[in-house]
């Protein structure tokens, strides 16, 4: 069977499945799945047969992962969803992020409040991981405006890469084991410290693995004019490390602004990275002209991206997982947007159509070649 390209596209108001030919001219859509209820994170799992999951979180009736064996023309529940003990005191508010394990049945969930779970069998049941969601800072971390989320899982060998909002960057060594609070260089908004040792607002955390030991990270930036306690933060919102995440600097000059949510690694080169930036206050597109940035020498420079984009009058966001790339040879970035578009830049991002323009609000956009 020809290879296909798969968007998975999560949305206020349910979860839908795009679908079309490496040509990428049209796509074809599904859904809603799990009509009405919102959907924050989804993964499209091509270890073996494609299995596609995503998060499906009621405020009423509880938390569900539903998941797909037919690239998404139907779906059904799991056997069960994370969930914490009893005992413990916490309950379980949303599933942010859903990453594929070693084996092929094995997933990683974060949710919110901030914690980490792992299943062994596609997601029909969940254990909690102890070494950080009952790290001894976990108690202490404060939502931010979207809440207390677990929202990026990077793993790489035995190293796990975890980004919370509001709790930072935190680090495993030892295949989840044990996790260290790893944000030297990571800047803070209203904390009197500008550099805390935790409670940094990480956006998104990305990777290569052409480039082993570099990350790249979207950070709450956006405090430049700051004059309150501990003073202005220039350049704190877009971010590199070069040892694993042990260190970071600024990789934000030469942005309209350090604010933004997701960040996106080219597939085929770890020199070439995209974001979105956004005004902090209004968290929409600066002077109401979107752009997509784009570095091709690691965060020295950047280029803006705007052919086909609205050049006026344009207010939406784009969430932390609203941002995707495919790996086909020249591959094609896709974001949706909170007023319900969802856009695709072929050529990596040098020209851009709307694939669908009235959407609900989109919260996750995943796409895979299979």
């Amino acid at each position: 069977m020809p290879e296909r390209v798969i968007l998975s596209i999560g949305t206020k108001k349910g979860l839908f499945v795009a679908e079309g030919a490496k040509t990428r001219r049209g796509f074809a859509l599904r859904g809603p799945f799990g009509s009405g209820v919102a959907v924050y994170t989804t993964l499209i799992d091509t270890r073996s047969s494609p299995r596609l999951y995503a998060s499906s979180c009621n405020a009423f009736f509880g938390m569900k992962v539903l998941h797909s064996t037919d690239l998404g023309k139907k779906f059904k529940e799991t056997k069960s969803a994370p969930a914490f003990a009893k005992e413990d005191g916490r309950a379980l508010a949303n599933i942010w992020s859903l990453e594929p394990g070693d084996d092929k049945k094995d997933l990683w969930c974060g949710v919110e409040p901030a914690s980490l779970f792992r299943s062994s069998d596609g997601g029909d049941s969940w254990d909690l991981v102890p070494g950080i969601s009952n790290h001894d800072h976990a108690r202490k971390w404060q939502p931010g405006n979207g809440g207390l989320c677990m929202h990026t899982i990077l793993r790489d060998g035995s190293r796990v890469h975890l980004g919370i909002s509001t709790g930072g960057h935190y680090l495993s060594e030892d295949s989840g084991q044990t996790f260290q609070a790893s944000n030297q260089g990571v800047g803070a908004g209203f904390t009197p410290d500008p550099y805390p040792e935790f409670g940094q607002c990480v956006h998104k955390i990305a990777s290569h693995p052409d480039a082993p030991g570099r990350l790249y990270m979207q950070n709450h930036g956006g405090w430049s004019e700051w004059s309150g306690p501990g003073g202005p933060r220039p350049g704190i919102g877009v971010l590199r490390s070069d040892d694993h995440g042990k260190t970071w600097r600024s990789i934000a000059k030469g942005l309209p602004s350090d604010f933004g949510f997701p960040i996106v690694v080219h597939p085929h080169d770890a020199d070439t990275a995209y974001v979105m930036p956004l005004e902090p206050m209004t968290r929409t597109c600066p002077g109401g002209a979107p752009a997509v940035w784009r570095s091709e020498d690691g965060g020295d420079s950047w280029q803006r991206l705007a052919k086909g984009l609205p050049k006026k009058e344009s207010f939406f966001t784009v969430q932390r997982d609203a941002m995707d790339i495919d790996e086909l040879k020249s591959p094609a970035l896709y974001f949706g947007t909170t007023t319900g578009q969802l856009w695709i830049g072929r050529d990596g991002g040098e020209e851009w159509d709307c694939l669908f323009n009235s959407l609900p609000p989109i919260h996750c956009v995943k796409v895979a070649v299979v």
